[in-house]
C-alpha cells in the first residue's frame, strides 16, 4: 500500500531544499578568489581616504559585494575572467581613473597574478614600486606614469615574458637600467622618460619587438647602446650621452629620432641623414662639427624636419639640402656656417620650405631675391654678417658688428 505524505510536509522539505539549493555556490557565477579579494582591500587601503572623491572608481569598491560579480557602478576599474567551471572569478585589470589618489602602492599587488593589465596613470602613488611586480607573469601592459614613485626599477621586471608596454615616466625613479631588461622580448613600447635614471644605457638589442623607446630627461651617460632594428621612435633627448651616432645608421625602419641636448661629437652622418624612412631628425645641443649630405635628386629620404641649431657646425651651408623633396622645415642656427646664403635656398623658401632657421652663425653676403618677396616663412637670419635689408621678414633682428665679420670662423 502507498505511503502518501501529507501535504504540509511535503512543502516543508521542497522550501528547505529549495533554500539549499540558493545557498549552494553556483556553477557559472563563481565568486572572487578570496586572495585577490584581500588584495584590492588592501590596496585601497593604502590609499589615504581624503584623497578618494565620491565619484572616484575607489570610491566604488564596495567589500559587501563580490568584486567580480558586481555590475554597474560598483567596483569601477575592475575587470575578471569568468571561469566555464566552478573555479573562483580572477581579476584580470587594474585601471584606475586619473584623479589623484594618494599613497603607496602596496607588495599585495603581487597577488593578482592574473593582472594582465595595471594603470595607476597620472595620480600620486609615492614610494618604491613594490619587488613583487615580478609575481605578474602574464601582464601586458604596466603604466605607472605621472606619479612620485622612488627607487629603481625592480630587478625582477624580467620576469614578465607577456610584457609590451611599460610606461614608467614622469615620476621620481633613479638608478640604472637593468641590464636584463632586454630579456623582455614582447615589448614594443618603452617610456622611462622625465625621472633621475643615470648610468650607462646596457645593450637593447634583445628587445627585437621594440618600437619606441623613450629615455629622455634622465641623466643616462656614455656611448649610444646598440639598439633593435625593429626601432621606429627615439627619444634620448635632455641627457648626457657622448660618442659618436654610429650605432643608430644602421635602423632602417626609424622615423622619428630625437637625441637633443648631449654631448655628440663627430659628424651628423650621411648614414644618419640617408635613413629611407626618417621624418623627424632633430640633434640639436651637441657637439657635433659636420653634417653630412648627399644629393638626393634620385629617390630620398622621407626627411621632413631637420633640427641641428646649436652644435660646432662649420663650412658652407649644405647645398644637398635642397634635394631632399619632403623637407619643410629646418634649423642650423648657433653654429659656425659662413659664406653665402646659396640661391637654390631661395626658390625652396618660395616653393617647400615653411620654417628657416640660420640665426646666430658668420654668413655673409646678399640674400636670394626670393627671399624679398616670401613672407610666410617663419625663421630667422639675424645675428649674421649679411646684406639683410629690414622691410625682410627674415631679417628682423640685427646682424653682427664688423669686428666679428673679419673672417676668423672660416675653416683654415
Amino acid at each position: 500500500m502507498p505511503i502518501i505524505m501529507p501535504t504540509k510536509l511535503f512543502y516543508l522539505l521542497y522550501s528547505t531544499l529549495t533554500i539549499i539549493l540558493c545557498l549552494m555556490p553556483s556553477q557559472t557565477n563563481s565568486s572572487t578568489l578570496e586572495s585577490d579579494t584581500q588584495a584590492l582591500v588592501e590596496i585601497k587601503s593604502a590609499i589615504d581616504p581624503n584623497s578618494i572623491p565620491p565619484s572616484s572608481y575607489l570610491n566604488s569598491w564596495d567589500f559587501t559585494m563580490d568584486p567580480c560579480e558586481s555590475t554597474g557602478s560598483q567596483f569601477l576599474g575592475i575587470l575578471c575572467n569568468l571561469p566555464l567551471d566552478n573555479s573562483s572569478s580572477r581579476v584580470t585589470a587594474l585601471d584606475l581613473d586619473s584623479i589623484g589618489y594618494d599613497g603607496f602602492l602596496t607588495p599585495v599587488i603581487g597577488n593578482l597574478t592574473e593582472l594582465t593589465v595595471l594603470n595607476l596613470d597620472n595620480n600620486n602613488f609615492r614610494g618604491p614600486i613594490p619587488e613583487t611586480i615580478s609575481n605578474l607573469r602574464k601582464l601586458i601592459r604596466l603604466t605607472l606614469s605621472d606619479n612620485f614613485f622612488t627607487g629603481p626599477i625592480p630587478l625582477g621586471i624580467s620576469a614578465l615574458k607577456n610584457l609590451q608596454h611599460l610606461d614608467v615616466s614622469f615620476n621620481r625613479l633613479s638608478g640604472a637600467i637593468p641590464t636584463n631588461i632586454s630579456g623582455l622580448r614582447s615589448l614594443n613600447y618603452m617610456s622611462l622618460s622625465n625621472n633621475a635614471f643615470a648610468g650607462r644605457v646596457p645593450d637593447l638589442t634583445g628587445l627585437w619587438q621594440l618600437q619606441t623607446i623613450d629615455l629622455s630627461i634622465n641623466q643616462f651617460y656614455g656611448d649610444i647602446p646598440n639598439l633593435p632594428i625593429s626601432l621606429r621612435k627615439i627619444y634620448f633627448n635632455h641627457n648626457i650621452l657622448s660618442g659618436h651616432m654610429t650605432p643608430l645608421k644602421g635602423l632602417k625602419m626609424l622615423k622619428w629620432l630625437d637625441i637633443s641636448d648631449n654631448r655628440l661629437s663627430g659628424a651628423i652622418s650621411k648614414d644618419i641623414m640617408s635613413l629611407k624612412g626618417i621624418v623627424h631628425l632633430n640633434v640639436s645641443y651637441n657637439r657635433f662639427t659636420a653634417l653630412e649630405v648627399i644629393n638626393y635628386s634620385l629617390e630620398g629620404p622621407m626627411l621632413q624636419l631637420l633640427e641641428a641649431q646649436g652644435n660646432h657646425l662649420r663650412g658652407h651651408l649644405p647645398l644637398n639640402l635642397v634635394t631632399l623633396k619632403n623637407l619643410t622645415s629646418v634649423n642650423l642656427a648657433n653654429n659656425q656656417f659662413y659664406g653665402i646664403i646659396p640661391n637654390e635656398y631661395g626658390t625652396k623658401v618660395m616653393t617647400s620650405w615653411t620654417r628657416l632657421y640660420l640665426d646666430n652663425n658668420f654668413l655673409t653676403g646678399d640674400l636670394p631675391p626670393e627671399f624679398a618677396l616670401q613672407t610666410n616663412v617663419r625663421g630667422s637670419l639675424s645675428n649674421n654678417c649679411l646684406q639683410c635689408p629690414p622691410n625682410i621678414v627674415l631679417c628682423h633682428g640685427a646682424q653682427r658688428p664688423a669686428t666679428q665679420c673679419v673672417g676668423n670662423h672660416q675653416a683654415p
